[in-house]
This record gives structure tokens, C-alpha cells and sequence, in this order.
């Protein structure tokens, strides 16, 4: 098997099914417009209308001109300019889609990983009231230690710090000794 097809049979087997449905239902709600019947997911995300509509549902004017005609220079640039209103949005950059990984179909799998950080995105925002997709990202834990607790914290060493607690690897044999024969 050729290197390039083992490479995209790895990224075919990255990709869920049952989350590029649910990624579709939820663009679906939030845009409020089925997906053209007969079109896969990929197919109908391609041209970067469909995101853009959705960034804009969520943030309005955020990607201002959505560009319908004009060829395949101008469908990347909605990608692109979906891709920089995500980032606004609040989307970490490391969750972000490469432009090829959905024009090219290079990694749809991470492609519908973005659409899912974009649904834990709105969770961050009051004013959306959903519907979400994906789990509620964990909110600040702080915790408030007294100076006694933080101090007795001062005296423990840790096991990173060197101590094995007394453990030594005395005893242990594996396989025969060293033999080291002089003057051969």
C-alpha cells in the first residue's frame, strides 16, 4: 500500500459518523435550514456558506460578506473568514480547521471537531440560550488553603523530588551477572 493511501485510510478511520450527524442536526437548529437531501455533510459545508450563516447566527455580522459565486478562490476565502470570526468567537486556534482539511476533504473528522469546539464556544456566551452541542466546558475551581494547610503542604517531599519511601533494588536479580574476563 502506497504511503499517501495509507495516510488518508488513517484519517478515514479518525472520522465518526455519529458525530458528523450530530454536528449536521445542530448547524440544522441553529440556522434553521435542513441540509439539502441527497448532499453529504462534506459536500454542503464545502463551499463556506453554510458555516458562515452559522458564525453569523451566533455573533451577528461577523463574517459581513459571504461570497455565493466566483469560484473556488472565493469559497476559501469564507472558510477563511469563518476560520478568523471562530478565533473571535472565542474558539482556541488549536481547534481550528486547516481551509484544505474541508475544501479538499483532506480531514472532515477535523473539520466536525471544530463545529464541536465552536458548540462548548457557546457555552461561554449568556446570550445564546442554545441549542448546544458538546460538553459544557468546566467553569474555575478555586480553592482557598489556610497558611497552616499550606505550610504542612511545604514539608511533604514528593516522589518527583527523588525519595522512593525507602524502596531499593536490592535483591533483584535479572539474568545472569556480568561476566568480565581479563587477559583473553
Amino acid at each position: 500500500m502506497s504511503l499517501e493511501r495509507a495516510v488518508r485510510a488513517k484519517i478515514a478511520g479518525k472520522r465518526n459518523p455519529e458525530m458528523d450527524k450530530e454536528a449536521q442536526e445542530w448547524i440544522e437548529a441553529i440556522i434553521a435550514e435542513k441540509f439539502p437531501a441527497g448532499q453529504s455533510y462534506e459536500d454542503v459545508l464545502k463551499d463556506g456558506q453554510v458555516l458562515c450563516k452559522l458564525i453569523n447566527v451566533l455573533s451577528p455580522n461577523a463574517v459581513p460578506k459571504v461570497n455565493s459565486s466566483g469560484g473556488q478562490f472565493k469559497f476559501m476565502e469564507n472558510i477563511n473568514n469563518f476560520q478568523k470570526a471562530l478565533k473571535e468567537y472565542g474558539v482556541p486556534d488549536i481547534d481550528v480547521f486547516q481551509t484544505v482539511d474541508l475544501y479538499e476533504k483532506k480531514d472532515i473528522a477535523n473539520v466536525t471537531n471544530t463545529i464541536f469546539a465552536l458548540g462548548r464556544a457557546t457555552y461561554k456566551h449568556a446570550d445564546f440560550k442554545g441549542p448546544f452541542l458538546g460538553p459544557k466546558p468546566a467553569d474555575e475551581c478555586k480553592r482557598d488553603f489556610t497558611d497552616e494547610q499550606l505550610k504542612a503542604g511545604q514539608t511533604i517531599v514528593g516522589l518527583q523530588a527523588g525519595s522512593n519511601k525507602g524502596a531499593t533494588q536490592a535483591g533483584q536479580n535479572l539474568g545472569a551477572g556480568r561476566k568480565i574476563l581479563l587477559g583473553k
